[in-house]
């Protein structure tokens, strides 16, 4: 009997969420099939199995266990079913070159058993994980699909057949009159970041200042080369790598925005490892742009492309969100007008950007209509004075108005051809 245990997932962290099995109690595994999704509070990691055999779940969906604590126990005594030693035979080779004895006593299922599944399976009714996935986005419930997978396990192709099917969508929280309730477990993830905000809150002293920025220039330099930096980069051009690159040169420029505390003591960091906040369906992550004072604006689109790819499918490793320096947030995206964003810890400052509305501006004394867009950064004035946050923020708004000084390290073309 082979034990399977949660491994530990990082450095300090001591206990997982299992997310969502992927197999069945009883299913038979062949050695590293990913079975399990688990949720730390940093990252969503894979379980694989080690060992082929029928699995025996030692642990519901849902359930908090510890690292090194036994999930599961696969009998590797156990004969393999015909369907697993084709799945482990490689594509080229057929059936007759697995032995006779492998196969005996296993008669293929009618139709009717095949298409059944066992009402008692753990898996009947459950969603794999990119089922689960597709069904939260499109806000569909378990009772409207039914699963045609191993055990009544609810596919993905499912959940698509019921999209393409029209059907409509019964909210499960909608105002029909009803004083029902419902519970859901906060996940390892969304404890962490509570405790994380209430902790920045209490130990730091959090402040923000202001400020807004004309949007006009970078815009219309978009306009004019998205298609060539597409076509040259094969990678889109939007405003966060512009931000990205702007709040590096800012850095520059006001170490200390790019500084921790660690005691009594300042770190400063003579590099800008950026996290870029991005939505997830498990919610709010930070993956970090390494290194961003070096990168090129297509590097930059890249990196963040990358990652949010991953933050989406819930394969960001522990690395790619840990060390960041200084921290960007796009509330912009979601409508946000003005907000004050919270410090990502242990860092010292974060920019939250916002959404871009055309406003009536004075411009050389006459009245212009601009798109504008409010900058908040938020900053522990333990280490950054108000001179230090304001001239930061400005810098950046400079750069952001006139794009061709993120260049030149914040300063004009014409300062810098004449050596000022």
């Amino acid at each position: 009997m082979e034990e399977v245990k949660v491994p530990s997932p990082g450095e300090s962290i001591s206990e997982v969420d299992i997310a969502s099995w992927t197999v069945a109690d009883g299913d038979y595994v062949n050695i590293d099939d990913v079975i399990a999704e688990i949720d730390s509070d940093k990252a969503t990691l894979e379980l694989t199995a080690t060992a082929s055999g029928t699995i025996s779940l030692k642990a519901e969906e849902g359930d908090t266990v510890e690292v090194g604590q036994i999930v599961a126990e696969i009998d590797t005594a156990a004969e393999a079913p015909a369907a697993a030693l084709k799945s482990a035979v490689p594509q080229d080779k057929s059936l007759d070159s697995v032995p006779e004895e492998s196969l005996k006593n296993k008669s293929a299922p009618s139709e009717a058993e095949a298409a059944a599944p066992d009402a008692s399976s753990h898996a009947a009714g459950h969603p794999s994980p990119s089922a689960k996935k597709a069904m939260a986005e499109n806000n569909i419930s378990t009772n409207q699909v039914n699963g045609s997978g191993k055990g009544g396990r609810i596919t993905k192709q499912d959940v698509v057949e019921v999209m393409a099917a029209a059907i409509p969508v019964k909210s499960t929280q909608g105002w029909g009159g009803s004083r029902e309730k419902s519970r859901e477990k906060m996940s390892s993830l969304r404890r962490k970041v509570a405790e994380r905000l209430v902790a920045v809150k209490n130990e730091t002293a959090m402040l923000t200042t202001f400020n807004e920025v004309d949007m006009t220039e970078v815009m219309a330099l978009r306009g004019r080369m998205k298609e060539r930096f597409r076509e040259h980069h094969n990678v889109n051009l939007g405003f966060m790598s512009f931000f990205t690159k702007a709040v590096t040169e800012a850095l520059n420029h006001f170490p200390k925005v790019n500084g921790m505390i660690d005691g009594n003591e300042i770190i400063f960091h003579d590099y800008a490892d950026i996290g870029i906040a991005v939505s997830s369906p498990k919610g709010l992550m930070v993956p970090v742009v390494r290194n961003a004072e070096q990168m090129s604006l297509a590097e930059i689109e890249a990196d963040i492309k990358r990652l949010a790819i991953k933050a989406r499918d819930g394969k960001l490793s522990m690395d790619e969100m840990t060390g960041g320096t200084f921290t960007i947030t796009n509330g912009g995206v979601f409508g946000s007008m003005m907000s004050t964003p919270i410090i990502n810890p242990p860092q010292s400052a974060i920019l939250g950007m916002h959404n871009i509305v055309e406003r009536p501006m004075a411009v050389n004394g006459e009245v212009k209509i601009r798109p504008m867009m409010y900058l908040a950064l938020s900053y522990d004035h333990r280490i950054i004075d108000g001179k230090e946050s304001v001239g930061f923020l400005v810098k950046v708004k400079e750069m952001i108005e006139n794009p061709s000084k993120i260049i030149f390290g914040g300063k004009d073309p014409d300062e810098v051809l004449l050596g000022l």
